[in-house]
């Protein structure tokens, strides 16, 4: 039998029942990595050897008696996780020799649930793009079409579910890094609550990994199903041992719904700062008409939602004053420059990242502040709704981009070009407010590329737009093998 494509839960199912040996598992996930990874290069790290050891150390724990949540399930890891004795490099060359001493908090979570970590997936430098490549492990094609991108910065998490290289993945997300890559490859993401899992080994080498509270990152599970995603999610949920002097569990309140028709929905697929591409908007559409054909209350329009405008606005200043925060002093001098150059009416984005690049202490407060202003729009949202449905991004995988200049390349959108990072607003809708949001498959385009959307919910209640995902999924399908 085939398991490459099988979900974790069926596969933790069979090795309760004896029908398959983790040893198995492991060495037909390794077989197909070895036949398949060459065309799409998402497996940047391999860990053989130390796999097949964990599979028979897993066998003989179920022998045991031993019952774990992730018993000798393979998985894989997002490279920027430490693993102790791999490589921790962030695709940053000045890195490639950085091996950490211990594994980062989530992957010890994964191994304390029995899980059988493949490898590491493949990223771009620094983590900053909406595309996986670098200098040192090349670049992550999407596995249904090898010319386009496969999505950032956990893309290539994303293209070994879709190939079939272990049923489950970690990641993170700042600015739609679990989401994108899930609707560029046709498969499942979770970005969590901000701070429902610790992110403790997850730095910027050569950081040490200490137990930090992220302003907007988050880090989170890829399954090829939902309720795979909940699966990992409460393996990965919980603060740091490291902050509270013992390991702590955290409970989820349950979702808000069992019953598609009890959800209350509003759909939203036009920004007013960013058109939404043909192929996506109908991705949106043919969710709205599933949740209204099974009877729940489906809105188009509602005064509730938070301006879209100044929440894109207020998540690209959080999100650029925190990444050129550790910018060389005369880099920064150069932003002052340039910033001082735009002219007072200028209300891009593209102006209003640059002018956050050289924000004082006194203006990211202040935008703080808005913050949370919206997070009080949220939670009066969430009264009257459970979930948003909206895009991820404004089109399906791109063609690969390798402009050396990320601020300079331009996002096509039905043959109109755009600023790159202007696509990155609907990725900051659950971000900037710390949202929990779950990206799902909605279907392919006319020449078959996935499409997906996400379901953003109300903050620590991420099992509702889990549970909404899970009863989409029987709907409408989920995901699909390429091919």
């Amino acid at each position: 039998m085939e398991w490459s494509f099988r979900t974790a839960e069926e596969s933790a199912a069979a090795l309760r029942n004896g029908e398959v040996t983790s040893a198995e598992l492991t060495d037909e996930a390794i077989a197909r990595i070895e036949r398949a990874d060459g065309a799409v290069n998402a497996i940047c790290v391999p860990d053989f050897d130390r796999a097949r050891a964990a599979a028979r150390g897993a066998d003989r724990a179920r022998a045991r008696g031993e019952v774990r949540p992730l018993l000798g399930i393979p998985v894989t890891v997002k490279e920027s996780y430490d693993m102790a004795g791999l490589p921790t490099t962030w695709g940053m060359p000045q890195h490639r020799d950085h091996v950490p001493a211990e594994d980062a908090v989530q992957v010890s979570r994964l191994k304390a649930a029995g899980a059988v970590v493949l490898g590491k997936t493949n990223v771009p430098v620094g983590l900053q793009d909406i595309q996986s490549f670098n200098e040192i492990y090349g670049t992550t094609n999407n596995p249904w079409d090898h010319d386009r991108t496969s999505g950032g910065s956990s893309g290539g998490s994303a293209a070994a579910l879709a190939s079939g290289f272990g049923a489950l993945s970690i990641g993170s997300d700042l600015a739609g890094s679990l989401r994108t890559p899930a609707h560029f490859c046709g498969v499942y993401a979770h970005k969590p609550t901000l701070g429902l899992a610790a992110t403790r080994g997850m730095a910027v080498p050569p950081a040490p990994p200490s137990p930090v509270d992220l302003d907007l990152a988050v880090v989170g599970p890829l399954a090829r199903t939902a309720r795979d995603l909940m699966l990992l999610l409460d393996v990965m949920a919980g603060p740091d041992p490291l902050t509270l002097g013992k390991a702590h569990r955290v409970t989820l309140p349950p979702a808000r719904h069992e019953r598609l028709a009890d959800f209350r929905v509003l759909v939203v697929d036009e920004h007013p700062l960013i058109p939404t591409g043909a192929a996506v908007r109908a991705g949106v559409n043919r969710v709205a008409d599933a949740l209204a054909d099974g009877g729940a209350r489906v809105e188009r329009h509602t005064p509730l939602l938070p301006d879209l405008t100044e929440a894109a606005v207020v998540y690209m200043q959080l999100l650029f004053s925190g990444s050129v925060a550790r910018f060389p002093v005369d880099a920064y001098e150069q932003l002052r420059t340039r910033a001082a150059g735009l002219g007072a009416d200028d209300r891009s984005l593209d102006a209003a990242r640059l002018r956050a690049m050289v924000f004082s202490h006194r203006d990211w407060i202040e935008t703080d502040n808005r913050r949370e202003l919206h997070r009080h729009g949220w939670r009066r949202f969430f009264a009257e709704f459970d979930a948003v449905v909206c895009p991820i991004t404004p089109t399906p995988a791109f063609p690969h981009d390798h402009h050396p200049q990320p601020l300079e390349r331009r996002i096509d959108i039905d043959g109109v070009g755009y600023p790159y990072f202007d696509q990155l607003v609907w990725a900051g809708l659950a971000t900037m407010p710390g949202l929990p949001a779950t990206a799902v498959p909605a279907g392919r385009t006319s020449d078959g590329l996935p499409v997906g959307v996400q379901l953003i919910g109300p903050m620590y209640e991420d099992r509702t737009p889990l549970r909404l995902a899970e009863l989409l999924e029987q709907r409408i399908g989920g995901f699909r093998a390429p091919g």
